[in-house]
């Protein structure tokens, strides 16, 4: 048999590092192929760094099939399954493969539903007098047990979901090599992409003092409670007398005025830390 290689397939985990691949081939080399490469009829779908490596050096190798897979989704959710088992994975990739099953699971409830609809419809067609039903809510895979299933806690989940849709290249493979935490990482990841960059190249240290500042100047920015009276409760204050419609369109347009030249501030700041840093 022929085995074909899928790019999709084969670019969709995380590829191995230099210095995992050169162990992997080490172990090739000494003790051979001992796991079965995993095949959906002649494509391949797990273990395509052994087969590479085994090709290079003429090393046999044994082939399964999986019976079980009726399309490509089947295969990327075996695929993610599998290496979520594997204890070699880092919490950043476990989070990334995570939110891949939960598009894939969303999708394909969503697919349910519109199919259970049309169906529906074909039975009892709606009264053409009747108004327009309103289109159906997009479901949503529930975050807790998907962050569950990868050993992640749901608040880190959607860290991760931040740095996957907001974060530079740069950002992201510094997460990955472990330079910074995830936690810092979402943080650093509001920053426009230049500023990112530039905390990248600034190194660890940098980058964390860049995620702390961020916090402190959000927390700064945070309004203050209400004083509490003796019993501990909170004062009530006086109620103004209610604005008029133009009053307080005046004041929303002063209060985003202000909101504006603030983050804008903010923003300069942080460029002028980051070039002063970097150029230490």
């Amino acid at each position: 048999m022929q085995i074909q290689i899928n790019d999709v397939l084969r670019d969709y985990i995380e590829p191995l590092t230099e210095a995992e691949r050169t162990a992997l081939e080490r172990s090739l080399l000494a003790e051979g192929c001992r796991d079965a490469l995993v095949l959906w009829n002649d494509v391949l779908v797990d273990g395509h760094n052994r087969y590479s490596i085994c090709q290079q050096h003429g090393i046999p190798f044994k082939v399964t099939q999986n019976t079980s897979f009726k399309n490509m989704e089947d295969v990327m959710l075996w695929m993610i399954d599998n290496h979520l088992g594997r204890r070699s994975v880092s919490d950043f990739q476990r989070g990334v493969l995570a939110l891949r099953q939960q598009e894939i699971l969303a999708k394909r409830e969503q697919a349910v539903k519109e199919r259970a609809q049309a169906e529906d419809a074909a039975i009892a067609p709606p009264d053409p007098e009747s108004e327009e039903p309103a289109a159906p809510p997009k479901p949503k895979a529930k975050r807790e047990d998907i962050a569950r299933a990868a050993r992640l806690s749901a608040n880190t989940l959607g860290q991760i979901e931040k740095i996957t849709r907001s974060a530079t290249p740069e950002l992201v493979e510094a997460v990955r090599s472990g330079t910074i935490s995830i936690n810092a990482a979402a943080t650093v990841a509001s920053l426009p992409e230049e500023d990112q960059k530039s905390a990248v190249a600034g190194g660890r240290k940098f980058l964390q003092q860049a995620a702390r500042e961020i916090r402190e100047q959000r927390a700064a920015n945070r309004p203050a409670k209400p004083p509490r009276d003796d019993a501990g409760a909170y004062d009530a204050p006086e109620r103004p007398a209610p604005l008029t419609e133009v009053e307080v369109l005046r004041l929303e347009i002063s209060q985003l005025k202000e909101k504006n030249a603030a983050l804008r501030a903010e923003n300069a700041e942080l460029r002028e830390r980051i070039a002063q840093l970097v150029e230490q």
